[in-house]
């Protein structure tokens, strides 16, 4: 196991707000299109929501662009200084939806993931590694589909995708649309990052599910999981974002 000192975690690369971060926080939040639970489309509602939180990577799913440059994206660029990765899943001839990475780190690579199974909706995976000042880290994050056998055949191919730069610390977070704790492909994500806290996020105004999960590994980095429960998050979306604060000594994966 090789871990970095304290002196080597403190984060010096370039970035508005970087180095204020106390430590590596991430999350994953579910944006439902920047519309509300009272039906009101407000991207600035849900970037509000972000800056609450204050995280240096956050996972965004049912993102929507395109709309007359008041979208989501937009906004949060303007607030948050963060650089915005997106994977677009589906267009419309108004709009295109998907998933987005906002990360204040400097982004070292992306892929983007098809993981659709037909003839249901197209879903899919950005694969990004940042750099956190001394080490990488590689975030997976995704939207899988609403049937088993669809989520089964999406799980299968992101375990298949971690072998790549299997020696980086890892971070596997999204909407998996698993409405039970031991569904077969949370059972295979537990095996391969062993088993983490699953707080419940859907829906917002009084949370029964725990749809958006977030995996580490090693999971000895995971330091603290958390539900974002703000009066503003509850009404921002019909999910709640799900936060993580990763251990400030990070060591590497093997």
């Amino acid at each position: 196991m090789t871990c970095a000192s304290a002196e080597e975690t403190a984060v010096t690369t370039a970035g508005k707000g970087v180095a204020d971060l106390p430590s590596v926080v991430l999350a994953t939040y579910n944006v439902h299109g920047a519309i509300g639970r009272d039906g009101v489309f407000s991207p600035e509602r849900v970037a509000a929501v972000l800056a609450e939180i204050g995280a240096g990577v956050v996972a965004l799913q049912e993102v929507q662009t395109g709309r007359t440059g008041r979208h989501l994206l937009h906004h949060v660029r303007e607030l948050l200084d963060a650089e915005a990765i997106t994977g677009v899943t589906f267009t419309r001839s108004d709009a295109e939806f998907g998933n987005a990475v906002l990360t204040r780190y400097p982004v070292l690579a992306v892929e983007r993931m098809d993981l659709s199974v037909p003839p249901h909706e197209p879903r899919g995976a950005l694969d990004v590694v940042v750099d956190c000042g001394a080490w990488r880290l590689r975030i997976l994050a995704t939207h899988l589909g609403l049937w088993p056998y669809e989520r089964r055949r999406q799980v299968a191919r992101l375990l298949r995708a971690l072998d790549a730069r299997a020696d980086l610390p890892t971070v596997l977070m999204g909407d998996v649309n698993e409405w039970f704790l031991w569904g077969r492909p949370v059972r295979w994500l537990h095996a391969q990052f062993q088993r983490t806290p699953a707080p419940a996020t859907f829906p917002s105004r009084r949370p029964l599910f725990a749809l958006d999960r977030l995996w580490v590994r090693p999971r000895r980095l995971l330091h603290k999981l958390d539900v974002h429960a703000s009066p503003l998050a509850r009404v921002a979306s019909d999910h709640l974002p799900l936060v993580a604060t990763l251990a400030t000594l990070p060591c590497s994966a093997t």
